[in-house]
């Protein structure tokens, strides 16, 4: 069937799946008019569609879901009150693209869904798992409702095809329109078939809560003329509320906390167990006295073996290590009393934040809860339901303390920065009394409605990117900044930590697996461009598979394995990246300036041509604005000191410049190529070379003052992988060279400068470099052109 557009029924509180028959009432005057009109067409056809309120008796586009069922009518039947029994079969799932009112009835362009269903696996394993698991429980489900006769029971589950048996079950088992819809409108079969299972089990509990409270109201009842069985069941219903109200009794509570649970249960006591009340008054008990009130794990306080737990689990780190150490050496000496940090891990993917919070939690001796905030957009997601609320339950971070047992555990929030908001409200904002430690001593959750003291917790955040986060939110973050590894870094990640997960991983633990240091360099800079290991290990990962696979297609035991450069290429492939290297000589207007990408430092060269022309500036290499800035400035900055680089005042009227940096379509952006285009400037147009061993980096102003950047020790790193050994750099930079590691500072000059003259004398090659540019900077009114007066006194 290709898109058509054929009469609608809007249907209440039914929904019609695919191979289905049903019997429907049709009496609305449209609704009998659109049956009408697909009774003249050949096909009969008609488009099921379920409404959104049930109670809308001429209802709208808007008012009806866009995922419905295309039906055949089969048989109707005239009832004397003119109303009409039609029976149907469904045929197909639709998507309604359009609804409008076409005469007496409405009418729908509908297309099929048949070519969307192909999504996801049809067949394997997990289809067949999850079909397993939804049979037995559609069982299960009968057996405890009593609402499925067996033989309907025995019908659907006999059902060969996975997706017609999801849609069977979802159309037999009573649920809610919302749900029955859910189940039409998910196509993939995966989701489907866990979607169902979910509901099935949820039900299944319900009835099976509904079978129990039958039992004791009969015994209630009727407890003087029976004996026996029943007596014992009224006994058991009475022991559990003696249980019930021992454990509020003995649970070591604040008194707010047991003074309302004694009232609830009061109330628990006088109601009739069958009441809907009941049951949600049961549930507040249950989850109030399950929460960790004042169970505390112990905290290791001992630092040596806390950072030596740290330093086992990961390489680096050192701020985010020392703060941890800082905190429980604080523990140590103020006997527990301090309040826990809350930290915010913030850097680029796979540098190891989750992992951290796990070794932190591990270090302290504390419990772990991961809670994930990517995607949130809800703020009852964080503070949870009031229980006025139908299926209300307590928010995030009263489930990770019940799950973890203990108000002291490490709470992992990640990908703090991913969190929306919607008209649900803003979760970022629920989140401000959970951070804040001036109040998160007494944090009430909307459904628990009590004061919990969260101080004690250690709150642990990760995020990519910081301007994500809402600058009030981000003031109550201890944020400790996790830059990209460099690559001497991931040398040692791979030999002290990849290299031996990955073999014991892949099965040969019992063979000497060795990568040389040449090898991992390879994978490193050749095999992966990332500012964490994530990729790195799956590259090490895939050479050890195809060892794994060599071993057993060969049949040869051999006790000692070692990988050479050669031999990985051979196993993964042509190399994906190569590094960028100087071009080996001097030459006018190339300049090797230095970046930072989100991998880490890179080599970026600067490349300027003079023409003949009228005064053209051109650039290109797809820069952001800060960076075409930059190129204006250096360019206003040779301009002003051309009468002392002996360039004719008019100069730049006479000749088009065109500023280029190579790899087009990467974006680039940032000041910090200012010295570097200046200096490309200047060796253009006077045709003086640069020197091809020397990088620099460096934002210039139009005075020619050089500006300090960000990234030195990446720049630096970036600079010793090209083979450069000299580099020019801010002077006030000169306070960050101790993070640059020892042995990269050992193989490199940096010189630090403070004006673009400097830079010139040392970039270009000179024969006099201490006499170039022996003026201070500025421009004579002779050579401007400019009359002087004299001063009158």
């Amino acid at each position: 069937m290709q898109t058509a557009q054929l009469p609608v029924i809007p249907l209440r509180g039914v929904v019609v799946f695919p191979q289905m028959v049903a019997s429907l009432f049709v009496g609305r005057p449209r609704s009998s008019a659109a049956l009408e009109a697909a009774l003249a067409r050949e096909d009969k056809a008609i488009v099921l569609v379920a409404q959104i309120n049930a109670r809308d008796n001429d209802p709208a586009a808007g008012d009806l879901y866009d995922v419905a069922c295309l039906a055949q009518v089969d048989k109707v039947l005239r009832l004397p009150d003119g109303t009409m029994k039609v029976s149907v079969q469904g045929v197909d799932r639709v998507r309604v693209q359009s609804l409008s009112p076409e005469g007496e009835f409405l009418s729908a362009v509908v297309s099929p869904l048949s070519a969307e269903m192909e999504i996801g696996p049809i067949e394997g394993d997990p289809v067949e798992e999850l079909v397993g698991r939804v049979r037995t429980a559609f069982e299960a489900f009968a057996r405890a409702s009593r609402r499925v006769p067996p033989e309907v029971v025995a019908s659907v589950i006999s059902i060969e095809e996975s997706g017609h048996l999801a849609d069977m079950v979802a159309a037999h088992m009573g649920l809610k329109v919302g749900e029955r819809q859910q189940i039409l409108a998910l196509l993939p079969l995966l989701p489907r078939l866990a979607r169902l299972l979910e509901l099935i089990e949820a039900e299944t509990e319900v009835a099976n809560v509904e079978r129990r409270i039958r039992k004791k109201v009969g015994v209630t009842e009727s407890a003087g003329p029976r004996v026996g069985g029943d007596e014992s069941e009224g006994d058991e219903f009475k022991s559990e509320l003696e249980d019930l109200a021992r454990e509020i009794t003995d649970k070591d509570l604040p008194d707010e906390a047991k003074q309302r649970l004694e009232r609830e249960f009061r109330k628990l006591k006088m109601m009739n167990p069958m009441s809907a009340e009941s049951g949600v008054l049961r549930t507040y008990i249950d989850w109030v006295l399950s929460l960790p009130w004042s169970e505390m794990s112990e905290d290791v306080l001992d630092i040596v073996e806390a950072q030596r737990v740290l330093d086992a689990d990961h390489y680096g780190l050192e701020k985010a290590k020392e703060r941890i150490i800082e905190y429980l050496a604080v523990q140590q000496l103020t006997g527990g009393v301090g309040k826990g940090p809350i930290l915010c891990l913030a850097g680029p993917p796979g540098v190891g934040k989750t992992s951290l919070a796990k070794s932190i939690a591990r270090s302290t001796g504390r419990k772990f809860v991961r809670i994930s905030l990517g995607g949130v957009r809800d703020e009852a997601e964080i503070r949870g339901h009031r229980r006025t609320y139908v299926g209300a339950l307590p928010g995030k971070i009263i489930h990770a303390l019940k799950k973890a047992g203990t108000s002291n555990p490490v709470i992992l929030l990640d990908e703090i920065d991913k969190m929306s908001m919607d008209f649900r409200g803003d979760p970022s904002s629920a989140l401000l009394e959970v951070l804040d430690t001036e109040q998160n001593e007494a944090f009430v959750d909307h459904y628990i409605d009590l004061d919990y003291d969260l101080s004690k917790v250690l709150f642990v955040a990760t995020a990519n990117f910081l301007q994500s986060i809402p600058i009030p939110l981000k003031d109550r973050l201890e944020i400790i900044e996790l830059g990209g590894y460099t690559e001497l870094d991931k040398l040692q990640i791979a030999k002290q930590y990849l290299v031996p997960r990955q073999v014991k991983d892949n099965g040969l633990s019992d063979i000497d697996v060795k990568f040389s240091e040449e090898t991992l360099k390879l994978l490193i800079g050749s095999y992966t461009r990332e500012a964490g290991v994530r990729s790195l290990e799956r590259q090490i990962g895939g050479v050890c598979r195809k060892l794994a696979r060599e071993s057993l297609e060969t049949k040869r035991k051999r006790k000692r394995l070692r990988i050479t450069p050669n031999k990985a290429r051979k196993l993964l492939g042509a190399e994906k990246f190569t590094d960028r290297a100087h071009e080996g000589k001097d030459r006018m207007g190339v300049v090797n300036g230095l970046a930072v990408t989100s991998v880490g430092g890179d080599l970026l060269q600067v490349e300027v041509a003079v023409l003949p022309g009228k005064g053209k500036l051109t650039f290109t290499g797809k820069l952001g604005d800060v960076m075409q800035e930059s190129v204006q400035a250096a360019m206003s900055y040779v301009r002003a000191r051309a009468e002392a680089l002996q360039l004719d005042k008019t100069f730049y009227e006479k000749v088009d410049v065109h500023v280029h940096f190579p790899e087009g379509a990467v974006p680039k952006d940032g000041p910090s190529a200012g010295i570097a285009i200046a200096t490309g400037l200047v060796s253009a147009l006077t045709q003086v070379p640069v020197r091809y061993d020397i990088a620099m980096t460096g934002e210039v102003t139009l005075r020619g003052r050089v500006l300090p950047i960000g990234g030195l020790k990446q720049k630096v790193i970036a600079a010793h992988r090209a083979g450069i050994h000299t580099v020019l750099v801010p002077k006030e930079n000169e306070r960050h060279v101790e993070d640059i590691p020892k042995e990269v500072l050992k193989d490199m000059e940096l010189i630090f400068v403070e004006h673009a003259d400097e830079v010139l004398r040392n970039a270009l090659r000179l024969e006099d470099a201490k006499g170039f540019l022996p003026e201070p900077f500025g421009i004579s009114a002779d050579y401007l052109g400019i009359s002087t007066r004299p001063t009158a006194h």
